[in-house]
């Protein structure tokens, strides 16, 4: 998977946008790339439908950063976001999440999460300054998240975070449902993300600050040596770029008490309601084992 588009625009960037944009409207789109036309900044794109927008089509798109567009091949399969305007359609986030020819690839390659998988017992240092392990969480539904705290483009990790934080709310109305999940929400940047930072992002998302004793969701980072094998498993691409952004894919899991991947969401149109439903449905189960 190679991510593409999440890094802070330029401000040349910024000021072409920002007047075209004011009543945009934003849709997650998935499709085939058909052609790649580097002059004009544009692919045409086989996308399938767009509920509330558009039936499954074909049709030339501009790219909001024409400058990925080397990256970018025709046959490649790709995630974006579609920022409609009265004046035009406009593709940015984009990810290759399959690629169309192997020499495009990577020299290692990502792990295909299933529905099954049994998750590695990786170590994570979190906001307390304690090394935790997922074999911990064990008899407990978890539900990971991959974010890192400087993302500056609020519909990446500052969603992911916003709707852990709404999931936490609602596991936290129902007791029952409280006491058998945990939140888990991994840093792909340790150098920055220490301890420290990790509790003070954290906490300003659950919205208890200094009271906030981490007991239902954690914030953690691998530590350096041990990123690309937890990068890699849970099918997350990151780039540091030279402004400190990292582009970076999504990478969203529901782990049963066994310790096995029951629901993986690689992008960020997945609501609130759908995790907390797959919670349920989890400790549903459970319940009749």
């Amino acid at each position: 998977m190679l991510p593409i588009g999440c890094r802070q625009p330029t401000n040349s960037e910024v000021a072409q946008s920002a007047s075209g944009e004011a009543n945009a409207k934003h849709y997650p789109v998935r499709g085939k790339i058909v052609t790649v036309d580097a002059t004009h900044g544009e692919i045409v794109l086989d996308a399938a439908a767009i509920p509330g927008f558009m039936d499954a089509m074909t049709m030339p798109y501009k790219l909001k950063n024409p400058s990925i567009i080397s990256e970018l091949h025709p046959g490649d399969s790709i995630t974006a976001t579609l920022i409609a305007t009265d004046k035009s359609d406009l593709l940015d986030e984009i990810v290759v999440i399959a690629q169309a020819k192997p020499d495009y690839k990577p020299s290692f390659f990502y792990h295909p999460i299933q529905p099954g998988d049994q998750l590695p017992d990786f170590h994570l240092l979190n906001q307390s300054d304690k090394q935790i392990r997922l074999a911990q969480f064990r008899g407990k539904v978890l539900l990971m998240t991959f974010i890192y705290t400087r993302c500056p483009l609020a519909d990446f990790c500052p969603r992911m975070s916003r709707n852990f934080a709404q999931i936490d709310k609602a596991l936290a109305a129902d007791p029952a449902l409280y006491k058998k999940t945990h939140l888990l929400s991994v840093s792909f940047d340790p150098d920055y993300d220490t301890p420290q930072v990790l509790r003070s992002y954290g906490s300003s998302y659950t919205g208890k600050y200094t009271n906030e004793t981490f007991d239902h969701w954690d914030f953690a980072a691998p530590s350096k040596a041990d990123l690309a094998p937890v990068l890699r498993f849970f099918d997350v691409g990151a780039t540091p770029e030279k402004d400190r952004t990292i582009t970076h894919s999504l990478s969203t899991l529901v782990i049963g008490p066994d310790g096995k991947v029951f629901k993986w969401y690689p992008t960020n149109d997945w609501t609130p309601d759908q995790i907390v439903n797959d919670v349920k449905q989890l400790v549903g189960q459970q319940g009749k084992a």
